[in-house]
C-alpha cells in the first residue's frame, strides 16, 4: 500500500479510505483508467448531490488521515474529520458522545461501497 500505513486509511469516522473511489483514482497509474474513474465519480456526485462536477473537480485524497495534505474537498469539509482532529481522536468510537448527530448524518445520507473489486 505504498508509504501509507492501514491504521491511516481508516478514516475517524470507520470508513475504509481504501475501498473510496477518489483514493482508488489516486493510486491508478495507468492515466486512461484514472480519468475514467474521475469520470464515474463525478457522475455520481452529479446524480446523489444534485452539483455539476467535472472529472478535473475530482481531486487527488490519500485518506484523511494520510498528512500529506492531498485531500478529496468532501474529505477537507467533512465535520467528522474536523471534529475528531480538534478533539485528538483517532476514531469516532473513541470519543465520549459517540454515535453523534454528525455521525448518524454520515450514516443516512452516504451510500458505502465497499466492495474493492470494483476499483
Amino acid at each position: 500500500m505504498d508509504d501509507l500505513s492501514v491504521s491511516s486509511l481508516i478514516a475517524f469516522c470507520g470508513l475504509n479510505c481504501s475501498t473510496c473511489r477518489v483514493y482508488t483514482a489516486t493510486r491508478e497509474r495507468d492515466a486512461v483508467r484514472q480519468k475514467a474513474i474521475r469520470e464515474e465519480i463525478a457522475a455520481t456526485i452529479c446524480e446523489r448531490y444534485g452539483k455539476r462536477v467535472t472529472a478535473a473537480d475530482v481531486t487527488d485524497c490519500d485518506g484523511c488521515k494520510s498528512g500529506t495534505g492531498r485531500l478529496f474537498s468532501g474529505c477537507l469539509k467533512c465535520e467528522i474529520r474536523q471534529c475528531a482532529t480538534e478533539k485528538g481522536k483517532g476514531l469516532c468510537a473513541f470519543c465520549e458522545e459517540y454515535p453523534c448527530e454528525k455521525l448518524h448524518r454520515l450514516i443516512l445520507t452516504e451510500v458505502i461501497d465497499n466492495d474493492p473489486s470494483e476499483a
